[in-house]
Order: structure tokens, then sequence, then C-alpha cells
């Protein structure tokens, strides 16, 4: 049974860093497409960042780019999210998710979609106080 574990969140100050975590079990993910994406109270679920199966790239949401830094470690099958400068905007539950089809590359657009993640973690929580 797959199983994506997020953890890390937590209350934090604005200008503050957090590195939240996804820990897979059940399959390796170390050829696969791994992603975050973050739902604020009454707002749709929004992409964030991804990493192609390969780690050769990268794609983060405007918002967060150059705040944020996705990274993956395959031993531990593992993939983080780096958050610095953090602001009351990102206040979220964010998600870690993994595409179905290792090594699989997509076009550039594809890696925003939730659509192409089959596995989603149950989210962790955090909140950026002003």
């Amino acid at each position: 049974q797959v199983q994506l574990v997020e953890s890390g969140g937590g209350l934090v100050q604005a200008g503050d860093s957090l590195r939240v975590s996804c820990a897979a079990s059940g399959r390796d993910f170390s050829s696969h497409v791994m992603g975050w994406f973050r739902q604020a109270p009454g707002k749709a679920r929004q992409f964030v960042a991804a990493l192609t199966w390969n780690a050769e790239n990268t794609y983060y949401a405007d918002s967060v780019k150059g705040r944020f830094t996705i990274s993956r470690d395959n031993a531990k099958n593992t993939m983080f999210l780096h958050m610095t400068n953090l602001k009351p905007e990102d206040t979220a539950i964010y998600y870690c998710a993994v595409d179905g089809n290792p090594r699989r590359t997509y076009t550039a657009n594809n890696y925003y979609r939730a659509g192409l993640y089959r596995y989603w973690g149950q989210g962790t929580q955090v909140s950026v106080s002003s």
C-alpha cells in the first residue's frame, strides 16, 4: 500500500523559514515526478512546486519563486519543500504528490496540473503570522 506522509508543518512568523517533508512508503519513487500543492481556507488547491523524475528540472508557482526550494532524497524515498521568507499568504495545508509513471517526462505545463499526480499525502498545516 502506497503512503505519502507529510511532516514539519507548524506556526511561524513572517520572514521565518520552515522545511516540510514527505516520506513515501510502499513503492520506490526515486524515478517519479514529485510535487507540492497547497490549499488555503476557502480557496482551491494550487500548485506550489514540482521536481522532474531525474531531478534535472524544477517548476515553481510565481508566488513562491525565489523563496521555496523543492528537493528529494532518493535513498530515503523522501521529498522536501524548504520555505524561506514566509508570508501570511503562504498559510495553507501543504500536500505532497507523486505521479504514477516512472521515468516519464511531460511538457512543462503538465507539471502544474493536479491531475498529473496519482498519489497524495494527507497534508500538513503551515501557518504564518504577521
